[in-house]
C-alpha cells in the first residue's frame, strides 16, 4: 500500500479507538480551524497546519513521499539514528524494507506532542472528574512539558533518514488509543474483583508474556493482590503523564485503582497518600500491544512485511 494509506489507516483507527469518541475529535478539529482562521498572519506562519486535519500531535509522516509504495517497514518502539542504519543494512541485504515505523514521537510530532494531552481532560471527566477541574489542573502540567521538550535535538533522526533516504513516520497516540481501550473494554467485560485479578488478565495477554520473559512482568506499586480494585480505571493515552493533583480527584470521583503503563515516583506517592491501587501493565509491553493492535487493523487491508527492533514484538491478531 502507498505510504500515505498507511497514514491514513493509522489515523482512521486512532479514532476508532479514541476513548473521548469521535464526535468530541470532531469538535476539537473544528474548533481548531476556526481559532487557525483568526490568528494573525505572523502566528498563522509558525502554526502546525496538519493539526487542522490530523488530530494526534505526535503523530506525522517525518520523511517521504506519500506516494511511495510500502511493502515493508522495520518498526520499533524507538526509532533512532541506530534503526535509521539498521533499517538501510538490512535492505541491502535483500530485507523488504520501504518505512522505518516508530512509536514514539520524532523530529516535528515530538516537538509538538505536548498537544495531545489535552484529550486527557476528556478521559478524566467520563471518570468523573468536573471537566473545569481536570483542564484547570491540566495546564501547568502541558507548560511543563512543553517547556521540557523546547531544547531537545528532536530533527536529529529526522536529518538520518534524510540522508539515507529512508522513508520515516511514527504512530504515537493512535497505537496508545488502541492499548487503553483495549484493555479498558477486557477489564469492563471481566469485571475483576481483586487488584490480583488485574494481574492474572494482564499475564493472559501474549505482549505480557513476553514482558515477563525479560523481567519486566507487570507490577502492584500501590495495593496488594488481595485488596478489593473498585472502578478501574486504564490510562495509557495522551501524550504522557497528567497532573499530580489529578489523582486527588480521580480518588474522589470513585476510581480505586489505576492501570498504567508507568508511573514517576512523585505519582506513585500521590496515589498511595489517597489511597489509589496502582497497577503497572509496564511500558515497552504496552506500547507493544497498542502498535501490535494498530498493525492488524492496516494489515488487514493490505499484507504487510513487519520486520521488528528496538523492543517491539510483532504478535497478529488477525
Amino acid at each position: 500500500m502507498k505510504l500515505s494509506a498507511f497514514f491514513e489507516r493509522a489515523l482512521a483507527e486512532g479514532q476508532k479507538n479514541d476513548p473521548r469518541g469521535q464526535a468530541r475529535i470532531r469538535h476539537e478539529v473544528k474548533a481548531l480551524r476556526e481559532a487557525y482562521a483568526e490568528m494573525s498572519a505572523r502566528k498563522k506562519k509558525s502554526f502546525d497546519r496538519e493539526r487542522l486535519d490530523n488530530p494526534y500531535a505526535d503523530t506525522r509522516i517525518l520523511f517521504g513521499k506519500p506516494s511511495t509504495e510500502v511493502r515493508g517497514l522495520l518498526a520499533g518502539i524507538d526509532i533512532d539514528v541506530g534503526e535509521i542504519m539498521l533499517a538501510d543494512r538490512l535492505r541491502e541485504r535483500g530485507k523488504k524494507i520501504d518505512l522505518a515505523l516508530s512509536h514514539h514521537p520524532v523530529g516535528r510530532a515530538y516537538a509538538g506532542f505536548y498537544n495531545v494531552m489535552h484529550m486527557q481532560a476528556d478521559i478524566l471527566n467520563r471518570f468523573g472528574v468536573p471537566i473545569n477541574v481536570a483542564e484547570s489542573l491540566l495546564e501547568e502540567r502541558i507548560r511543563e512539558v512543553e517547556h521540557k521538550v523546547m531544547p531537545v535535538n528532536h530533527t536529529r533522526t529526522v536529518d538520518a533518514a534524510t540522508l539515507m533516504n529512508m522513508p520515516l513516520a511514527c504512530v504515537h497516540t493512535p497505537a496508545d488509543n488502541c492499548a487503553a481501550t483495549y484493555l479498558q473494554r477486557l477489564i469492563d467485560r471481566k469485571k475483576p474483583e481483586l487488584i490480583g485479578d488485574i494481574i492474572d488478565l494482564l499475564q493472559e495477554i501474549p505482549e505480557y508474556q513476553k514482558a515477563m520473559e525479560n523481567n519486566a512482568p507487570p507490577r502492584i506499586l500501590s495495593g496488594r493482590e488481595e485488596r478489593r480494585a473498585g472502578r478501574i480505571f486504564v490510562d495509557m493515552t495522551g501524550g504522557t503523564e497528567g497532573s499530580v493533583k489529578i489523582l486527588e480527584k480521580l480518588a474522589q470521583a470513585g476510581v480505586g485503582t489505576l492501570v498504567g503503563m508507568h508511573l514517576s515516583e512523585k505519582h506513585l506517592e500521590e496515589a498511595k497518600k489517597h489511597n489509589l491501587s496502582v497497577v503497572i501493565a509496564g511500558h515497552i509491553s504496552s506500547d507493544t500491544l497498542g502498535l501490535n493492535l494498530l498493525l492488524d487493523a492496516i494489515c488487514a487491508k493490505g499484507r504487510l512485511e513487519v520486520t521488528t527492533c528496538s523492543g517491539f514484538t510483532r504478535v497478529e491478531r488477525n
